[in-house]
């Protein structure tokens, strides 16, 4: 899709991901070896009962989510910046997440007519509709002249 195909306010729901135990463990032991991520012993005494995905590990699957729906394809530039990133519940094993896009605004390159901005954001759902995560992207894509 073009930049100039892109609704402000439009939703884009993704495939669904499911999250497995090994994963967690295996991402968390290179990004994130918290306890709740990587002991069954301490997690299952834990506030969260059980062993749980790391908050990046949760961010991660939702931005592949977003681009394996190649809506923009190689029209991206590259990410600027990411905000307002909150983890709401925690991702435990075998949970299937599933992402809601919404094209929150959209601006010109103030110096480069041939790219703009785009204000994504992405609210991230588990299997029973409870929202997990959201986080606001702004991107830079390339604009027809």
């Amino acid at each position: 899709m073009k930049y100039e195909q892109m609704l402000i306010n439009k939703v884009y729901k993704t495939s669904t991901y499911t999250v497995t135990k090994d994963e967690i463990y295996n991402f968390a032991l290179k990004f994130d070896p918290q306890y709740m991520h990587i002991d069954d012993e301490k997690a299952s005494k834990s506030i969260f009962g059980g062993i749980i995905a790391s908050g990046l590990h949760t961010l991660s699957i939702s931005w592949k989510l977003w681009v394996d729906m190649n809506l923009i394809g190689e029209d991206i530039i590259g990410g600027v910046r990411m905000e307002h990133v909150e983890f709401l519940k925690p991702v435990y094993p075998e949970d299937i997440l599933t992402v809601k896009a919404r094209i929150i605004d959209k601006q010109e390159h103030s110096d480069q007519k041939d790219r703009g901005y785009i204000s994504i954001l992405l609210n991230t759902y588990n299997q029973d509709e409870k929202m997990v995560m959201n986080v606001k992207f702004l991107g830079l894509i390339k604009r027809d002249c």
